[in-house]
């Protein structure tokens, strides 16, 4: 179900009979056609396990279900929007960051220490994001939120890509990611989270990074 961009902020999506969709609560502007919206319980695709992964990450960002036949505009709070489309993929992404997606896509949790071990803990404590982040799997369209506008950046192997863990949004592919920092321990002491450390992505995929160090 891809999306139309209509501009920065705001994109479209046509809604069919027999297909679903997933949007944030809140999110929906306008639509036209026969379209209903019901509160999901089920953490989206993946049932109730999912369910239970978004209750472990103690996850607050509820969805809703989409169904019918017509046409969605998407929009909240006026952040800027980045579509992303998988293929085959996974996409690791905050949940508050969803505005919407494809009802194909197969949901859930990862623990963040299983990607970089004890660092991978320490960034979810460091960047605010928690230990928890959500994925989205398979084939299909999402539509995420970001501060003052988003680029992606490819990451090959060989080639690491360092990001301020701030600014980062979500990435996708087979990706490890690690914290490092930029100082000595000595030097961090006193200072603020965030600027003392980096985000450190290597492998095969991309990494979206927004214009800003503020949190949705």
């Amino acid at each position: 179900m891809p999306f139309r961009e209509i501009n920065s902020k705001m994109v479209e999506a046509t809604v069919l009979p027999g297909q679903r969709m997933y949007s944030q609560r809140g999110a929906m502007l306008a639509y036209r056609g026969e379209v209903s919206f019901t509160p999901n319980i089920q953490g989206g695709q993946g049932g109730v396990m999912s369910m239970i992964g978004r209750r472990v990450a103690n996850e607050a960002t509820p969805l809703m279900t989409v169904e019918g036949n017509g046409t969605v505009m998407f929009g909240h709070g006026g952040h800027h929007i980045q579509v992303i489309n998988l293929a085959g993929d996974t996409l690791y992404v905050e949940a508050d960051r969803l505005l919407a997606f494809d009802g194909t896509l197969q949901q859930g949790t990862m623990f963040m220490g299983s990607q970089g071990g004890v660092m991978g803990m320490v960034r979810g404590q460091v960047t605010g994001q928690g230990l928890f982040t959500t994925t989205l799997q398979g084939h299909g369209a999402v539509a995420v939120m970001a501060h003052g506008g988003v680029i992606e950046l490819p990451i090959t192997p060989g080639r690491e890509v360092h990001v301020d863990p701030q600014a980062y949004v979500a990435h996708h592919g087979d990706v490890r990611n690690k914290l490092s920092t930029a100082l000595g321990w000595r030097d961090m002491v006193g200072r603020g989270s965030g600027e003392a450390f980096q985000l450190e992505l290597s492998g095969n995929g991309a990494v979206y990074v927004q214009a800003s160090e503020e949190k949705l």
